[in-house]
């Protein structure tokens, strides 16, 4: 009797494989699996692409195929962004569970910080402020991104931070990272600022106030408009510093 052909041999082969080399070493050419795997190149190369898709491995002309650390970013962020493109409130949805989460594993990741970490956190604070309260004001939304993906990464949990990394991916795609409102940014990075200078003193509890309570700025986010290379449309008051 014939032998059922299994789903996705090719990423079967990847998951029994790690414990037999370093990731990022080089997997044998398709001609090759083939004959190990006794499927045909064809399908060989259907199942490439999928794991490429899912970030399982990096394919390219002269160093051929790799497998990459395991990350839940790839599908995450594949799966969003088709969501998106069906209904724009499936981010808000995505944005609802983020939160939670963050919410959820604040005093886990913050008590992983490192003096070093506190430092770099005060940095994007400080660099934040500065493109806001130079005289061409910029939207500092790097150091947003940086600020807050820096406080989670020390997790050992490859699940939740694929959720937060894609999170951000969203956010610009749906033009989040435009300009909201010179008042908006000074607010939000009032609450960075709190949220940073409580971790660094060790108030874990006041630094979660402020994260819950930053969390509801982006419901009540102002729509406004980008103009020139990503710098804000400040209003007239806001030009010389007032």
């Amino acid at each position: 009797m014939p032998r059922e052909p299994q789903q996705y041999e090719f990423i079967q082969y990847l998951a029994s494989k790690r414990g037999d080399e370093e990731t990022g070493n080089r997997i044998p050419s398709l001609n090759e699996l083939s004959e190990n795997l006794d499927i045909s190149v064809a399908r060989l190369r259907e199942q490439l692409e999928v794991a490429r898709a899912l970030g399982l491995v990096d394919v390219r002309p002269r160093t051929g195929i790799r497998r990459l650390p395991y990350s839940f970013s790839p599908a995450v962020r594949r799966t969003l962004a088709y969501a998106i493109e069906i209904d724009r409130s499936y981010f808000d949805t995505f944005s609802d569970l983020r939160n939670h989460l963050e919410a959820a594993y604040w005093f886990e990741a913050v008590s992983k910080l490192t003096p070093q970490d506190f430092q770099e956190l005060s940095n994007l604070v400080e660099q934040a402020w500065k493109k806001l309260r130079s005289v061409q004001i910029q939207i500092p939304h790097n150091e947003h991104r940086q600020l807050h993906l820096c406080i989670f990464r020390k997790l050992e949990n490859p699940f939740v931070l694929g959720i937060l990394e894609a999170y951000w991916e969203a956010y610009e795609a749906v033009g989040l990272n435009l300009y909201a409102g010179y008042e908006y940014l000074q607010s939000v990075w009032q609450y960075h600022q709190r949220m940073v200078d409580a971790i660094c003193s060790g108030d874990f509890d006041a630094g979660y106030q402020a994260l819950v309570e930053h969390k509801d700025l982006l419901y009540h986010r102002p729509v406004g408009s980008l103009i020139g290379n990503g710098n804000a449309a400040i209003p007239a008051a806001h030009k010389d510093g007032n």
